[in-house]
C-alpha cells in the first residue's frame, strides 16, 4: 500500500503547474536581458548580438513557448541545455559545489525543463499529448 498524500490522478495537474511557474520564472531571465524588466545591472547595456544576448531570446522565447505548452518537449530539451551550458560556462570553473559557485538555478533548472522534454507538458498545455 502506498500513501498518497495527492492522489496519483493529480499528478497531471501538479506537472503543468510546476511547469507554468518554472516559465513564468524563466522568463524572467529573458525579459531581464532583453528589456530590463526586472532591472538587473549587470546586463545594462546588453548587446542582443552576444552570448548573453542570444541566451536573453532564448530563454524569452523558449519560456513563452513551455509557459503556454507549445512544443514543450523540443523547447525543453533546448531550455535543459542552454542550461547545462550556463552552468558549465558561468559557474561550474569557480567551485565544484553549486552552493558556492552560484549555480544552483542554472543546475535545477536544467534538470527540471529535462523532465519536461522526457515527460511532457502535463495538464493545461496548448498542445497537450
Amino acid at each position: 500500500m502506498t500513501l498518497r498524500i495527492i492522489p496519483q490522478r493529480f499528478a497531471p495537474h501538479a506537472q503543468g503547474l510546476l511547469r507554468i511557474a518554472a516559465a513564468l520564472l524563466f522568463l524572467q531571465h529573458g525579459t531581464a536581458k532583453l528589456f530590463g524588466v526586472p532591472h538587473v545591472a549587470m546586463f545594462d547595456g546588453l548587446k542582443l548580438i552576444s552570448l548573453l544576448g542570444a541566451a536573453g531570446v532564448i530563454e524569452l522565447i523558449g519560456g513563452i513557448l513551455i509557459l503556454l505548452g507549445l512544443f514543450t518537449r523540443p523547447v525543453a530539451f533546448i531550455l535543459s541545455g542552454q542550461m547545462a551550458v550556463a552552468y558549465f560556462l558561468f559557474h561550474a570553473g569557480k567551485a565544484f559545489w553549486p552552493t558556492l559557485n552560484g549555480g544552483e538555478l542554472a543546475a535545477l533548472y536544467c534538470f527540471v525543463f529535462l523532465f519536461f522534454a522526457a515527460a511532457g507538458p502535463g495538464a493545461f498545455a496548448l498542445d497537450r499529448e
